[in-house]
């Protein structure tokens, strides 16, 4: 299953305006998205920089992978395999 990592500058923004700690890190599958402070991928992946056809968040730029991805989201983990 293809995954799709990339970072949400708006909740970067959200952060630094309110003085919270929101995950920015979203990972997207094509049933699910995980939001996370750190995620790890065990395997080879590729940067993608799309400027004409970004993801349908709006994101320009994003990690690409079909390997096991674990997600820490705060107290939460999660594994897409």
């Amino acid at each position: 299953m293809k995954k799709r990592i990339h970072i949400n500058q708006h909740v970067i923004r959200a952060n630094k305006k309110n003085g919270t700690n929101d995950p920015c890190i979203t990972v997207k599958t094509y049933k699910e998205n995980f939001y996370a402070h750190r995620v790890g991928i065990g395997g080879p992946s590729s940067v993608v920089y799309s400027p004409d056809k970004p993801l349908s968040c709006g994101a320009h730029v994003w990690i690409e992978t079909d390997e096991t991805v674990i997600a820490h989201g705060g107290r939460k983990v999660k594994i897409l395999p």
